[in-house]
């Protein structure tokens, strides 16, 4: 029999689906985007992700890709993928393309929207020329170590460099001298002439230009002057007409460089610059240089290593699409650092595999059983889900877990029983432990769908190893305490498994000297690209986090396709891996165990003592960023409750570590309403919730959360109620209902009320005619107001343009 396909190809439309399912995103960078679509300062949003083409995208990225292209799929804007590839060192083709390749298995598509930075060199020089002519930018010609001592400190301000008085005239012809390649690296460089006296040192002069002799990957050697990233970066956003630019919160400070550029240079509209808290992960690194050390010095054995946290080393490992996806979309957006829990992420990986993945057996450290009393052969039928499978309905179908409908005989299996077997060397026990309940000398224990047999006598061999075990199949109502897997001896196939761990036994490798500036990009300052390396975190790599074994599994899974993946029995999620397996040499690779293996231990990976914490653990109940402590038993217990009222993991581990949160819920609803009043809790009311000034009770939100379900009210209006219930103590439902803001929204009151708004406007509507499309922000911000905020930004878009248009 063939196992149901649980798995497609990695660019299929499901990923593509799973991300359109994915839930709206609600924090202060969307309070912003639409107060700017509803002032009418924008007509639609417009996001980018840049990376810089220096290596493959990992899970770091995922967050920030998310971040950047699901807010505007949300208001119907586009998002662009951005090469931000204007450092020539370390760039290349094979990575701008890697980068590509990993989005769209994601389901990201930003059709003809992908831009290279590196394709307007020409352009940014010239806006460099026109900051010289008007006096805002000069070439300096003294060294890097002499200007840093100019720009002084914190408590001292910068010194004018010596030729900070350039006339515009040799400004300029220094300049194109540069670019003319008439100097040698580092002889000069451009510099913004901005505020020597800022308290922020981002705007003591900063340097735009620098000369570099080096190998553009698609410029070739045309330029030896490039960018830095805090002049070209700005520009790219400008000239793509971006409206919304999100980075790390490391930029915050390069944001006043952001805006000097654009006021200098006089865009508009212009696009505004917004930092969110960097997202890290536990046992896990997200420098790049790092990782690239790891792969240079042959630690792991590739990007594509399945214990590196590359998006390709995910692909390889087996994680689908939409784990990946999941797990970016239980983070959260804050205006702090936050290093995740990485039980998040790899629960979010067993909760895609579980209903999806076909249960079969393997035998990963082989022990011989002989069945003395098996006349021959028998085959028996087992179940690939055997507690999952919905029951055969009037079509004569059979529901599977992840939804799929199959003939009954699909959900099954043959599976041969033989006199010889093969069980796992620690299922058997000579001298058993106390509790012991699996097969001993004398002892009986069923095997998975085939019977109860009882060990008669086992050989070993001259070290006293067990090599053999003689047993005795037993008639139905033989009792047994255990219950374990096995596959035939006869007809099994050899495979080689490969069980991957952790990477790092530390769930701080980079202690405190992270090397990189942020996960999204590298920021191209003098120096950073070449500068010292900590290799301290090497010495926390896990000596464990491969171990290779070889055995056998069953021969059902012969025929069926490369791509699935498959729950072992009592052994994890495994796929076949799809550069290693070929005829002849069958590889699995565990894409993860079925539980969290190092729940309790601290770093090191050792067990915890009872009653401490490790030095990255906080208090129970404590909130805030850094490294998110590690769960008490009674934590988990906690998740596991609120996981299954229907919270998603990440809000219920938040909720667990905190008393005042865990309170307030208490009286929450369990069912549907469920996980959208925790992440209010979570994300909305936690800060008013400690600072006691919450006055409604969980109970009255599930109300709410239903009314936003059904779409009786947006989500603008969900959250400003919620805002002002919490304050006020009325509960949100019946504040909506008072106000009327329940009031239902068709396609025709909508149509109504921006034909309204339109022949009220005529001449703003004719200027838009015209080719001034940015007034598309005035009428919508119009109809916003007109509508209450019932109606959402990207619908209210859609309606508008085509009236517009149409008329």
């Amino acid at each position: 029999m063939t196992a149901p396909d649980s798995s497609r190809p990695a660019a299929s439309a499901e990923s593509t689906a799973a991300r359109a399912a994915l839930p709206h995103i609600n924090n202060y960078i969307t309070e912003i985007i639409e107060r700017d679509l509803g002032s009418g300062k924008y007509g639609s949003v417009v996001t980018r992700f840049p990376p810089e083409p220096n290596g493959y995208l990992h899970l770091g990225h995922t967050f920030a890709s998310f971040l950047d292209f699901q807010t505007a799929v949300q208001y119907g804007g586009r998002y662009h993928l951005r090469l931000d590839d204007t450092n020539p060192e370390g760039e290349s083709q094979e990575f701008a393309e890697g980068i590509m390749d990993d989005l769209r298995w994601l389901g990201w598509d930003w059709g003809e929207k992908v831009f290279y930075a590196s394709d307007n060199f020409e352009q940014y020089y010239a806006y460099a020329e026109q900051l010289i002519i008007q006096g805002d930018a000069y070439v300096d010609s003294v060294n890097g170590n002499e200007m840093a001592r100019l720009r002084g400190d914190a408590h001292t301000p910068g010194t004018p460099s010596e030729f900070r008085g350039r006339s515009v005239e040799e400004n300029l012809e220094l300049f194109r001298r540069m670019r003319a390649g008439e100097f040698a690296d580092g002889a000069h460089v451009l510099r913004g002439k901005i505020d020597l006296g800022s308290a922020n040192m981002k705007l003591r002069d900063p340097v735009l230009y620098r000369i570099k002799r080096a190998w553009h990957y698609r410029a070739g050697d045309a330029w030896c002057i490039y960018p830095m990233y805090d002049f070209q970066h700005p520009l790219q956003d400008a000239i793509e007409g971006v409206t919304h630019s999100m980075c790390s919160l490391e930029f915050v400070d390069n944001r006043a460089i952001y805006d000097w550029l654009m006021e200098k240079l006089a865009f508009a509209p212009r696009p505004h610059q917004y930092e969110f808290g960097r997202r890290s992960l536990e046992y896990t690194i997200v420098s790049k240089r790092k990782l690239r050390q790891l792969v240079n010095e042959g630690h792991v054995s590739g990007w594509d290593d399945p214990r590196m946290p590359t998006l390709r080393a995910q692909q390889r490992l087996g994680v689908r699409p939409e784990a990946v996806l999941a797990f970016a979309s239980q983070i959260g957006v804050s205006r702090t650092n936050r290093t995740v829990d990485i039980a998040v992420y790899e629960n979010a990986v067993r909760d895609d595999l579980n209903h999806r993945a076909p249960r079969v057996m393997a035998v990963l450290d082989p022990l011989r059983v002989m069945l003395d009393n098996l006349d021959g052969p028998r085959t028996l039928q087992v179940p690939y889900w055997p507690y999952d499978v919905v029951d055969a309905s009037a079509d004569g179908l059979v529901g599977l877990p992840g939804g799929e409908r199959v003939a009954p005989e699909q959900a099954v299996r043959d599976v041969a029983l033989t006199s010889g077997l093969f069980i796992e060397r620690e299922d058997f026990s000579a001298d058993p432990p106390k509790g012991y309940k699996r097969l001993t000398p004398g002892g009986t224990v069923r095997l998975r769908g085939a019977g109860i047999i009882r060990a008669d006598g086992f050989d070993t061999d001259d070290n006293g190893n067990v090599t053999h075990i003689h047993a005795t199949l037993l008639d139905e109502g033989a009792k047994a305490g255990g219950v374990i897997h096995w596959v035939s001896a006869e007809n099994a196939i050899p495979a080689e498994f490969r069980l991957y761990d952790r990477l790092f036994r530390v769930s701080n490798p980079e202690g405190e000297n992270p090397d990189d500036i942020a996960p999204e990009f590298d920021p191209e300052q003098p120096g950073h690209e070449s500068g010292p390396v900590d290799t301290g975190f090497l010495r926390y790599l896990n000596p464990e986090s491969l171990r290779v074994t070889h055995g056998y599994v069953e021969a059902s899974v012969a025929n069926d396709p490369a791509d699935t993946r498959y729950q072992f029995e009592r052994q994890g999620y495994f796929w076949r891996d799809p550069v290693d397996s070929r005829d002849g040499a069958l590889v699995y690779g565990r894409i993860i165990t079925l539980k969290d293996a190092w729940a309790g231990r601290a770093d090191g990976g050792k067990p915890k003592p009872e009653g401490k914490r490790s030095r990255t653990e906080a208090a129970p109940g404590s909130a805030g960023g850094g490294v998110q402590p590690v769960l008490t038993p009674e934590q988990e217990m906690e998740v596991t409750r609120l996981t299954g009222l229907g919270a998603s993991d990440g809000d219920a581990r938040t909720v667990a570590r905190d008393d005042v949160l865990l309170a307030f819920l208490a009286d929450a609803k369990s069912g549907e309403t469920f996980a959208q009043v925790a992440s209010w809790t979570v994300n909305d009311l936690a800060t008013l919730l400690r600072a006691g000034e919450v006055k409604i009770r969980a109970a009255d939100l599930a109300p709410l959360a239903t009314l936003l379900a059904s779409g009786t009210v947006t989500s603008r209006v969900a959250r400003d109620t919620l805002a002002r219930a919490a304050a006020s103590g009325e509960a949100p439902a019946a504040l909506i209902e008072r106000e009327g803001l329940n009031a239902g929204l068709d396609d025709t009151e909508l149509g109504r009320i921006v034909a309204e708004i339109l022949e009220k406007n005529p001449t703003e509507a004719e200027a838009y005619r015209g080719g001034k499309t940015a007034l598309l922000g005035f009428f919508t911000g119009q109809v916003m107001r007109a509508t209450r905020g019932k109606a959402e930004p990207g619908r209210v878009a859609g309606v508008l343009k085509g009236a517009l248009d149409a008329g």
